[in-house]
């Protein structure tokens, strides 16, 4: 640790002596030589950026010396692209972009090498925090759901875990401001704890990522991308209204950005709250209303060859925990039993570039507060603290011909302690360590490979002098393949290993959990959980049509599962956790349709299906049904028009029944949703605007969800439920 500060002590002065290049030009409309204003002009690895202003002029100043991408991108039109080689010179460049109704393309930021979708190896699903709330979303939890291959285990519509292709709890890890976050996530009831607020979008590697984020990955990743600082010498800043007509709920966040020359700095505060939401029966479930608190700030400083930043947030919510439909109210507190979490989330990120190489340093400490409140006393049942620090350290190699190579140090100290009467998970020590090497292989008509290796250890101990002490060692790999078959389609072929050291709860349970009303024995044996995933994607995209299929195969070895052995404690049965191998397959299909010349008009439709069986034959929990979403969308954009952007929609979704259940899940029915909403840019009284309005369950329909944890007690979820949401520039 001595040498790491000692370093980023000095990582300041390096930035004298360099070049300060310019990068300079204009932005033109393809079809008639017209400026374009407003079009985004960004530098991802450098995090630099600027508009184009009316005569479609940008300039970026103080752009070190280097091999650097530059994306420029605006909605209606294709995204360009280009590496630029930059040093010691003055560069200009005009550029024209062609108009396309497909949605224009981002940087991926969660795979190593910062590239567009299109130039990626691997598929990675990128949403707009904005868009999943124009459908409608009360929480992120809820959000992310409407990504193909992502589900939620549900408590409510307060509680909600993630699920990537029937994965969850600690084989799905979460990443947010680019450090790695826990918060107890292996028990069942234990949401995801991040606000949508201060988020700018996900994205989603769906299969073992381990290679580029060590354990826990082994099922995916969701990366939660901050909103960016503002652009050089401007200040904006925005307040976000959104009711919730079902619960009553209101949904108030406000933030400021402001940026010089080099220093940069941001706020937002939001504030969430909700009473018990009403079914489609028109009962209320009783307890299942939360309410939020969340603080993010951030604070960076850009020169010409090194940038750094810091980042906080603070996040408190008091969830309830529904358990029946009971006494019908209209309260906001919460009532026993419920939740009070705090989380504290602080990190940094630096980066200096060299010559011809760049160093990226990040850290993160993660404080979670957890209290579970049970009877009368004002006294938690259960407390929990969980202290984590965590460090990515990458070095950027020179490129060598087209062969782009990134190795790096990560890991992570960890610390939980209990302070209440109710133990689920002993106090302990958690200390990771691995080292990695990936490379991307750049071939002829735009093909690509990526390949990597790493080196993972894992070291659990009990903070008791005769407690657990178990080290967990595994090697991994990753190679993928991306073929140009033509100019418009694209296949993909990727294989890779991953791994999950089993948790504490796992490892040592020996009590009553009261979420589950079972008695949980843990077994100190357990061995690694290791997969290999075989991924396909085959994507064809032209003007008026997209089509997409997505393959995988997913072999687990050792796969960690709870099992009853027919004892009971008490009035509780005892369930044991044991291990046998798996596996997981399935897919997402589907198309995107905007007819010539009507491309205000689309028409969406994708299909998700995961089967999850044992070697033994039995079918594995919480596997998600099929479903199916058909989408008619349209949508108009008109800057000289007072209405600037216009849509309106309608989605049809279709669950299917679930019957291929573990032993002792019940099986769940099919049922039919359908959602609608429209929305409008414009400005009134000189302040520009946007309007929301969106329909959820618009016909009311009674259904329950095969994830939900409340099927078991027959409680169906939210009914019909209308969302108004306003935001306006400030």
């Amino acid at each position: 640790m001595k040498h790491i500060l000692l370093f980023i002590g000095m990582v300041i002065p390096f930035q004298m002596g360099f070049a300060q290049n310019i990068v300079s030009g204009t932005v033109h409309h393809s079809e008639n030589n017209l400026p374009l204003m407003q079009v985004s002009v960004y530098f991802p690895e450098l995090e630099r950026g600027t508009t184009t202003n009316t005569d479609g002029q940008f300039e970026l100043n103080d752009i070190p010396n280097g091999s650097f991408e530059i994306v420029i991108s605006t909605i209606g039109f294709e995204t360009f692209s280009q590496l630029l080689e930059i040093g010691f010179n003055k560069i200009k460049i005009d550029i024209t972009l062609a108009p396309s109704a497909i949605e224009m393309e981002e940087v991926i930021v969660s795979t190593p090498f910062h590239k567009l979708q299109s130039e990626n190896v691997m598929k990675v699903e990128q949403a707009h925090i904005k868009d999943l709330k124009a459908n409608g979303a009360i929480t992120l939890s809820d959000g992310i759901t409407k990504i193909s291959g992502v589900e939620s285990i549900s408590t409510g519509i307060g509680i909600g875990k993630p699920v990537i292709r029937g994965l969850s709890s600690n084989r799905v890890l979460i990443y947010t401001q680019g450090v790695r976050f826990e918060n107890q996530q292996f028990g069942g009831e234990h949401g995801l704890g991040i606000s949508d607020a201060g988020i700018e979008s996900v994205e989603v590697i769906k299969g073992p990522a381990s290679l580029l984020y060590g354990s826990d990955a082994m099922g995916g990743v969701l990366y939660f991308n901050p909103e960016k600082f503002a652009n050089s010498r401007s200040t904006e800043g925005d307040l976000n209204l959104n009711y919730y007509a079902n619960t009553r709920g209101t949904d108030v966040n406000a933030g400021l950005r402001s940026s010089g020359e080099n220093l940069k700095f941001l706020v937002r505060g939001s504030y969430a709250s909700h009473i018990d939401y009403k079914t489609g029966g028109n009962e209320r479930l009783t307890n299942s209303r939360f309410n939020a608190y969340d603080l993010k700030s951030g604070l960076a400083y850009q020169a010409n060859t090194f940038k750094t930043e810091f980042r906080y947030n603070y996040n408190v919510s008091q969830l309830g925990i529904p358990e029946k439909i009971g006494k019908q109210t209209k309260f906001r507190t919460p009532e026993l039993p419920f939740q009070h979490i705090g989380n504290h989330i602080l990190s940094s990120k630096s980066k200096i570039f060299l010559e011809k190489s760049s160093f990226e340093a990040t850290f993160g400490y993660i404080f979670n507060n957890r209290k579970e409140f049970e009877d009368e006393q004002d006294t938690p049942t259960l407390e929990m603290h969980l202290a984590t620090f965590n460090y990515n350290l990458q070095y950027e190699m020179p490129k060598w011909g087209k062969l782009e190579t990134i190795v790096g140090l990560q890991g992570m100290w960890q610390t939980n302690k209990n302070f209440a009467e109710e133990i689920l998970i002993p106090d302990a020590k958690t200390n990771d360590f691995g080292v990695l090497a990936t490379s991307h292989l750049h071939l002829a008509n735009g093909n690509a490979m990526q390949m990597g290796l790493r080196l993972d250890h894992r070291n659990i101990e009990e903070n008791t002098p005769s407690g657990l002490n178990r080290d967990f060692n595994s090697f991994n790999a990753a190679l993928g393949y991306k073929m140009k078959l033509s100019e418009k389609t694209v296949a993909r072929l990727n294989l890779a290993s991953g791994f999950r050291a089993p948790n504490l709860a796992e490892l040592t349970s020996n009590g009553v959990h009261e979420g589950t009303n079972r008695y949980e024995i843990g077994n100190t044996d357990l061995a690694n959980e290791q997969n290999l995933q075989t991924d396909i994607s085959l994507e064809y995209k032209n003007k008026h049509l997209e089509f997409f299929v997505n393959g995988f195969y997913n072999s687990v070895k050792d796969y960690i599962f709870i099992e009853a052995n027919g004892d009971t404690v008490g009035e509780d049965e005892v369930f044991v956790y044991q291990q046998q191998n798996a596996k997981l397959y399935g897919g997402e299909l589907g198309f995107h349709v905007h007819p010539h010349p009507l491309d205000w008009l689309h028409f969406e439709s994708s299909f998700e299906t995961v089967i999850g069986k044992q070697t033994n034959g039995q079918y594995l929990p919480l596997i998600p049904a099929n479903s199916l979403n058909n989408t008619l969308r349209v949508e108009k954009n008109n800057e000289s028009h007072r209405l600037k952007t216009k849509y309106a929609f309608v989605t049809l979704e279709t669950v299917f029944a679930q019957h291929k259940v573990e032993a002792l899940e019940t099986p769940s029915s099919r049922y039919n949703l359908v959602h609608l909403g429209f929305g409008a840019n414009f400005s009134a009284f000189k302040f520009p605007m946007e309007v929301r309005l969106s329909g959820k369950n618009i016909f009311n329909k009674t259904y329950i969800p095969h994830l939900s944890r409340l099927k078991t007690d027959r409680i169906p979820n939210i009914g019909r439920n209308i969302v108004l949401a306003i935001s306006i520039p400030i």
